[in-house]
């Protein structure tokens, strides 16, 4: 069991059963006398990634979840499923779309991801921190855009996503976005 006085970032536990990593905390100790100190919390769902906020009493108790990561490859999607394999067991697995939510904008041939296993099953896929994707078109970078001294410009990447790049990213070209913000991060070498 994991007390609140444990937490730090980056810490996964059970909350209401489902497995959560600690984004944010928070201690206020209150003014007045034999009040409780509170913990706040800010969780990301380790699947879902959603976000939830909490307070809780100094003290309580959470359980640590049993996940396991494992190297997996995408193999290939259909209509209803992206299609992995494992990459220590060899074990091929399918995970639904509405599963993977967000994270299927990432998903390109071959990338390799973290399959998440709770109780040895898997539940879904961590991807990695950036992906590199090639550009598709591009549209011409607008004049008034230096007073931030940042042109940027929309570019359509492989996978049918939209970004904002920087003016001298051309068609062709490879870059790297943080699967996180969905952002432009540099130019990507292809081999």
């Amino acid at each position: 069991m994991i007390s609140t006085a444990d937490f730090k970032k980056g810490l996964r536990l059970l909350i209401d059963g489902e497995p959560y990593t600690l984004a944010d905390i928070q201690v206020q100790m209150p003014a007045a006398r034999g009040a409780n100190t509170l913990v706040k919390i800010r969780a990301r769902h380790v699947l879902t990634r959603q976000v939830i906020d909490r307070t809780l009493k100094a003290g309580e108790r959470f359980e640590e979840p049993d996940l396991a990561f494992r190297g997996a490859r995408l193999l290939y999607a259909d209509d209803e499923q992206f299609h992995f394999m494992d990459q220590e067991s060899f074990e091929q697995f399918g995970l639904q779309r509405e599963t993977l939510a967000g994270q299927a904008d990432w998903l390109t041939e071959d990338i390799e991801v973290r399959a998440v296993l709770l109780d040895g099953r898997v539940l879904g896929i961590e991807l990695p921190q950036f992906v590199d994707l090639e550009v598709a078109s591009v549209e011409p970078a607008a004049r008034g855009d230096t007073a931030t001294g940042k042109i940027l410009k929309n570019a359509v990447l492989s996978n049918g996503m939209t970004i904002r790049v920087p003016a001298y990213i051309a068609v062709g070209e490879w870059v790297r976005i943080d699967t996180g913000t969905g952002e432009f991060v540099e130019r990507a070498a292809r081999a």
